[in-house]
């Protein structure tokens, strides 16, 4: 939900719940908050420019799983063609589709 509010509104929010967390006496929360305080300006550098390693992510998860559909193929060129295909936005034209 943070991630959705403007910088100044977020590092309020940011703010008050660290607060919050650091008064709690559930250890998660303790924890949880230490780790935002470390990560802080990370955090808030992520809001302002809405940055975020989503994308990037997401193709690490594709492309784990396109290793484990070319598993068994004899040489690494299969895998490297199923990721391009899959990855790369080459859209070849199959023969009788249109």
């Amino acid at each position: 939900m943070i991630f959705k509010l403007p910088l100044n509104e977020a590092t309020e929010a940011l703010n008050k719940w660290v607060g919050r967390a650091r008064r709690c006496r559930i250890a998660s929360f303790v924890k949880l908050q230490k780790s935002i305080l470390k990560h802080r300006t990370a955090i808030l550098a992520s809001i302002e420019h809405s940055l975020s390693n989503g994308h990037v992510e997401s193709m690490n998860t594709k492309i784990r799983l396109i290793t484990h559909i070319a598993f068994g193929f004899k040489t690494p060129d299969t895998l490297i063609a199923l990721a391009m295909l899959n990855l790369g936005g080459h859209k070849p034209v199959l023969p009788g589709r249109v």
